[in-house]
């Protein structure tokens, strides 16, 4: 594995160089390897203001209000009433091939809110047992990756099981995040000269990421990139094409948009990329080509957004947002055709 993460950080340094981008919250450019260093006119690092930016994500403050709610509503959840369910492989529930499909469109306007359609898609699908069987198969593919593996510190974690329970959640079929959330043990994280509660919500666990021990000295503290959003987007892809979610187009449909939504507060270029990120997958070569290379996206770690989207059809190259007059995909109507372009 390091062998792998030393080729990974060698393509990415080869192709892109040095990153001396302005940051946001940052009064100034940043240089590459001083993410973590305090700025002496903000007294914030690089990296505590990409967190304030995530904090501030209208979907990341609606599951902190739940989490509140939730404690202020019932007493603490003990921890044996909150298991990871077995992820036991079953057959898909079987496509009623005599109805024509109905696809669900997005309910967002800054946030993401589920309603009574999105709970039938994820509870016909099964709900949480069933994702749990996507999201282990996913996890399997990270920890065996030679660059997303990078940010996961510890494997231990049942980050299976609380991926699974956020979709679900999500998708409006109970709360079982938010009660996980409440039996978790404090994970404390050393992060230069300052110790950080990490992993208790979506922020904090990506803020432990970016300062993961596995990462090299030249990336340690960045946020994530497009090249880290698009690995990431083809493995989970990948991985639920492996268990049979994409023989449930409805629910595919809808959960590929959701993600193309969700993934825009990790990189604002990810979002065009989704549809791009499903279909890869749907290609033996690539999975072979990727296997090759030592399970490296060796086409997209290092390439810069102006030269992959050159890759993608022209319509897909644009992200509005949800709240555009005429937003563009993911937030417009699905349709038979919208489906199509993601599963090919």
């Amino acid at each position: 594995m390091q062998e792998m993460l030393k080729k990974a950080s060698m393509l990415r340094t080869r192709k892109s160089g040095v990153q001396n981008a302005p940051s946001r919250g940052m009064p100034h450019a940043v240089p590459a390897g001083k993410e973590s260093v305090r700025c002496p006119i903000t007294g914030t690092t690089a990296a505590e203001a990409w967190k304030a930016a995530m904090d501030a994500d209208p979907d990341i403050r609606q599951e902190g209000h739940a989490l509140d709610k939730a404690m202020s509503e019932s007493p603490l959840v003990e921890a044996s009433a909150v298991k990871a369910v077995e992820a036991v492989r079953r057959p898909m529930p079987v496509a009623d091939k005599t109805r024509s499909l109905k696809f669900v469109a997005l309910d967002c306007h800054g946030s993401y809110h589920a309603n009574s359609e999105t709970r039938r898609l994820v509870r016909d699908i099964g709900s949480v047992p069933t994702l749990q069987l996507f999201t282990e198969n996913f996890y399997e593919k990270v920890f065996t990756d030679a660059h997303i593996d990078q940010f996961i510190a510890d494997h231990s974690d049942p980050h299976g099981f609380r991926f699974a329970c956020w979709i679900a959640e999500k998708m409006g079929d109970g709360t079982p995040w938010t009660k996980e959330r409440r039996t978790r043990p404090e994970k404390l994280m050393r992060i230069g000269n300052q110790v950080h509660q990490v992993a208790f919500d979506r922020s904090s666990a990506h803020f432990a990421a970016w300062h993961s021990p596995k990462r090299s000295a030249d990336s340690w503290g960045q946020h994530f990139k497009l090249e880290d959003s698009r690995n990431w987007m083809r493995l989970h892809f990948w991985a639920a094409r492996e268990v049979g979610m994409f023989e449930c187009p409805e629910f595919m449909d809808h959960y590929i948009r959701l993600i193309g939504h969700f993934v825009s507060v990790y990189s604002r270029e990810a979002p065009a990329f989704t549809r791009d990120s499903a279909r890869w997958s749907a290609d033996p070569a690539n999975i072979k080509r990727y296997l090759d290379d030592g399970r490296l996206m060796t086409e997209v770690v290092g390439k810069p957004y102006e030269v992959a989207v050159r890759a993608l059809p022209q319509d897909e190259r644009a992200y509005t947002g949800s709240k555009a007059a005429r937003p563009s995909w993911p937030y417009d109507q699905p349709s038979m055709a919208a489906w199509l372009s993601c599963n090919p």
